[in-house]
């Protein structure tokens, strides 16, 4: 929704959309760990259903014109929301292929490191998740409709992606907290439980995967 509109920082450009990313880079972290491939999948399915959901609603608001006494006019709305129909395609797109990705790279470097150096596979799994995501994103969103020539894409689109890698080596410690509060929660044997059931499966998948 917020995603075309473009802020400057400095000589670089990005997209405003960056603002919901930390929730996405520690949530989606903390899921991978405790409920593994699976519930990854599920919280993929269940996202881009979402933003299906979103694209109809906008499409429809879209299509209906707007009362004379409108204090915004269909042609203001169009614009705005016009622009958002396009991230919407390129968001479904980028999110399906960057969580994919990242899910694949997290238990790659996990089978190799067991629990250990959690913030090597929550970080590691960002550096290439993200980096499809936000080449594929922009270039939808931006560059197919015009709105950027290919510089200025670039620009954007690398400049985005530094500023992900940046907030996901800011937002590690939160990644230790979050494994602490959700270990407090459950209780430790629990969440053992919970852990150990996860790399069975996970490792199971991507055996069968294979």
């Amino acid at each position: 929704m917020i995603g075309g509109k473009l802020i400057q920082l400095g000589p670089f450009t990005m997209s405003i959309g960056i603002i919901p990313w930390p929730f996405v880079f520690l949530f989606t972290d903390i899921i991978n760990e405790y409920y593994g491939k699976e519930g990854v999948r599920k919280l993929t399915l269940l996202t881009s259903v979402l933003i299906i959901y979103a694209f109809i609603l906008l499409l429809f608001g879209m299509l209906v014109n707007a009362s004379p006494v409108s204090p915004i006019t269909s042609e203001q709305f169009n614009i705005v929301f016009g622009q958002s129909m396009w991230i919407i395609v390129g968001s479904i797109i980028a999110f399906l292929f960057s969580q994919l990705t990242d899910v694949f790279t997290f238990w790659f470097i996990r089978k190799y490191t067991g629990r250990k150096l959690i913030w090597l596979r929550a970080t590691g799994s960002t550096v290439v998740s993200q980096l499809i995501d936000s080449f594929i994103v922009t270039g939808i969103a931006f560059y197919l409709p015009g709105k950027l020539g290919l510089v200025d894409y670039i620009n954007t689109a690398g400049t985005g992606y530094m500023a992900k890698l940046m907030i996901a080596v800011l937002l590690t410690p939160l990644i230790y907290l979050g494994h602490f509060l959700v270990e407090r929660y459950l209780g430790k044997e629990e969440a053992e439980e919970i852990l150990t059931k996860s790399a069975k499966e996970s490792f199971s998948i991507q055996k069968n995967d294979n």
